[in-house]
């Protein structure tokens, strides 16, 4: 249990560590990328997060085996 809770600890980690690239090497970029995304269909989010979870799913799959 506790490998997994160290498991799921490093996949935040690394999760917020790559989500805060773009903000804090361009965050005029990351503004205008976030007013596209607000100004975005709910459809068009929609399929975003699940090609997102998708490629996640993948990469996950291929590391595991």
């Amino acid at each position: 249990m506790q490998e997994l809770l160290q498991s799921l600890l490093i996949g935040v980690s690394l999760l917020l560590i790559a989500e805060g690239i773009l903000p804090f090497l361009a965050p005029n970029l990351w503004r205008e990328i976030m007013v596209r995304a607000l100004a975005g269909s709910d459809l068009n989010l929609r399929i975003l997060g699940a090609v997102s979870m998708f490629l996640g799913l993948t990469l996950l799959l291929l590391t595991r085996s």
